[in-house]
């Protein structure tokens, strides 16, 4: 896929996927790093990434668990890796195409 197409569809998918993360986000507590530029939690960047990823690729979006992969913070610091559960995140979400 060149990056001009995959672009274009991260940008169509882009509201439902933060509105899947923001599902996930809720009553977790924010990245406790002294470094963190956000008040998100910690994975919040990453899992967005996973899951724009995922819906490119697939032109859905996933169900049952998913491990999200060890990350680096941009110090290179290291972030666990973690498990979603995205039955219980993605709700009445869906991808509608193009």
């Amino acid at each position: 896929m060149n990056d001009e197409k995959r672009n274009a569809l991260e940008t169509h998918y882009r509201p439902v996927v933060e509105e899947v993360v923001e599902r996930w986000a809720v009553g977790k507590p924010p990245n406790p790093s002294p470094a963190a530029t956000s008040y998100k939690p910690s994975g919040y960047f990453r899992l967005t990434n996973y899951l724009l990823d995922y819906a490119i690729r697939h032109r859905a979006l996933p169900s049952g668990l998913h491990r999200m992969p060890e990350g680096r913070d941009r110090f290179g610091n290291f972030e666990p890796g973690f498990v979603v559960n995205f039955d219980q995140i993605v709700g009445d979400s869906s991808l509608r195409e193009p």
